[in-house]
């Protein structure tokens, strides 16, 4: 009985000597959608440290707020987890920012014009860059030439890429200092638009774009820091907390490093490296996932083809408006074997693999790849990846849930792509384009993104094309192959959850739950209540990474 008596004024004691835990941040008064299925619902939420420490009804999260916590009052307004932006091109993004802009160029003279004002502010001899133009936009669609822009830049080399980074056009200038003349012959992969008398054009594709990019001075660290700056402004503006680099070489990677140690990271990055990198992770001892919550490493990235708007996307069947191709295989696929080979090695080294492939072949020929891996080496939570897994056959389908692999798709493109994209596929084909339908029934996993630079960085954008499919120019209001439409919640848990299991980290973040990282996006409209054609028109009004507040809109 003394003893009883004994814990008990102790326990006592000690109630009054240690305060009662208080939050750092509280929001009361919301809709928060969860992506929990245990709770899918709350009102309030309380996070300490970078941490979620409750979620319930703004009655009981009031108990966690103290005279330091920050109070905010949502007044109804939805909120959902920080979004993870499953395949971004970070770096290249954040340059792009600050270059030319042509990507809404409606005519080769306005795309020449925008070329001269910005080369007209440059130093002489400084590379122009960057671009994303888009010839669909014009009409006829014609690719751009170098004689374009030849006399507005005499001076300064060009190499603008067009949006989905699968050809780029060169001025006369670029072409001479990487040497690419008539006789230049097409590599292994890639391909030398030339013109009527056999000279090049201007334009190069795929694996021809090396012709001119290894000539290009490599950006400083310091031009790398301030890209990467500008990127994590625009994705903190967007609710995005995370992102999956797809091109996080070395020294991107170095900056990344350097931003973290000084505490100016705004973004989580899980960041990929070519698959020919393979030993030299290896050789380090790096794994998949190998680092913390806010800076990995250990995923690599191949490319099986090329893109659908260059027509080096590799398909079973010709362009319809292209019928002497059926697209280009990757020099990484040449000779037959090697990309299987990279796989197989760094599959046995414990990295991840991510496979670019937008072709109904050039998915199939990945499908194989791993399921020859599999057989291989063995079964184990490996989580393959194919990035785009675009134009997919009725059998492709089934394939990535039977072998469950995670098909990372960008919704966006699907409005831009399908104002034009049955000039070359035909209606039969486009059935299984962007299949996000079809590929949840089928059992797969969904993560979504953006490709950004290729299309922005804004998920609730990616969120309506996947809800409503309604192309870009106004064509489709019902939809474009609208059997492939998805719900809102279905959409932001694969920009949620699902993109968070595909980099390993569904139970750190993902979902709104006691204990995973304080990552949250708060909407300036209920997207799941609202018509979901105007989802285009929301914004994100407050987002808050790693329980702090690094974007909020100013009243």
């Amino acid at each position: 009985m003394k003893t009883q008596l004994a814990i008990i004024f102790s326990l006592l004691l000690l109630s009054s000597v240690i305060p009662q835990a208080t939050a750092d941040l509280v929001l009361l008064n919301g809709k928060i959608w969860t992506v929990n299925e245990k709770q899918p619902e709350a009102e309030a939420v309380a996070c300490a440290g970078n941490r979620i420490i409750a979620a319930g009804s703004s009655q009981e999260i009031r108990k966690w707020i103290g005279p330091h916590t920050r109070v905010i009052d949502l007044q109804g307004n939805r909120v959902v987890p920080g979004f993870n932006d499953a395949h971004v091109h970070f770096f290249a993004g954040g340059a792009g920012l600050s270059s030319v802009q042509l990507r809404d160029a409606r005519t080769p003279e306005e795309f020449r014009d925008r070329i001269r004002d910005y080369a007209a502010k440059l130093p002489r001899g400084r590379w122009i860059l960057n671009g994303n133009w888009d010839h669909e936009n014009w009409s006829p669609a014609r690719l751009p030439t170098r004689q374009l822009i030849d006399d507005v830049t005499p001076n300064n080399p060009v190499f603008i890429n067009r949006l989905d980074g699968h050809m780029a056009l060169a001025n006369s200038l670029a072409l001479k200092l990487a040497g690419v003349t008539r006789e230049t012959t097409d590599p292994p992969g890639g391909a030398i638009v030339r013109d009527a008398k056999g000279e090049p054009a201007g334009v190069l594709k795929d694996a021809a774009m090396n012709f001119v990019s290894k000539v290009i001075p490599n950006p400083g660290h310091d031009e790398i820091a301030e890209a990467i700056r500008a990127a994590m402004r625009y994705a903190a503006e967007n609710g995005v907390t995370s992102v999956q680099d797809m091109s996080a070489s070395p020294d991107v990677f170095a900056v990344y490093q350097k931003l973290f140690a000084s505490g100016e990271l705004t973004v989580r990055i899980y960041g990929y490296q070519p698959l020919s990198d393979w030993e030299r992770l290896s050789r380090v001892g790096v794994r998949a996932g190998f680092g913390n919550d806010r800076l990995k490493i250990g995923a690599l990235k191949g490319f099986a083809d090329g893109s659908l708007g260059s027509t080096t996307a590799l398909f079973f069947e010709p362009y319809l408006d292209e019928p002497k191709t059926s697209g280009l295989p990757s020099d990484e696929m040449i000779p037959e074997g090697k990309m299987l080979k990279n796989i197989l090695n760094a599959d046995r080294a414990g990295l991840q693999i991510a496979a670019h492939a937008i072709g109904d072949k050039a998915n199939k020929a990945i499908l194989d790849m791993f399921a020859e891996v599999e057989k291989q080496n063995g079964q184990r939570d490996r989580r393959f990846r194919i990035e785009h897994a675009q134009h997919l056959r009725p059998e492709e389908i089934k394939r990535y849930g039977s072998q469950r692999v995670i098909a990372s798709m960008q919704p966006y493109h699907a409005i831009d792509d399908g104002r034009w994209a049955e000039n070359r596929i035909g209606p039969v084909r486009a059935r299984g384009t962007y299949a996000f339908r079809s590929l949840l029934d089928a059992g797969a996993i969904l993560a979504f993104g953006s490709d950004w630079f290729v299309a922005p960085m804004e998920p609730l954008m990616g969120i309506y094309a996947a809800v409503t499919r309604r192309t870009l120019d106004g064509k489709r209001p019902q939809g474009w192959v609208p059997e492939q439409m998805i719900t809102v919640a279905e959409a932001v848990r694969a920009y949620t959850l699902g993109s968070a299991y595909a980099g390993f980290d569904e139970k750190i973040k993902g979902s709104i739950e006691v204990g995973k990282l304080a990552d949250l996006a708060v909407l300036s409209d209920d997207i799941f209540k609202i018509n979901p054609v105007e989802i285009e028109k929301v914004r994100v009004v407050l987002t808050i990474f790693d329980g702090r507040v690094v974007h909020e809109t100013v009243k």
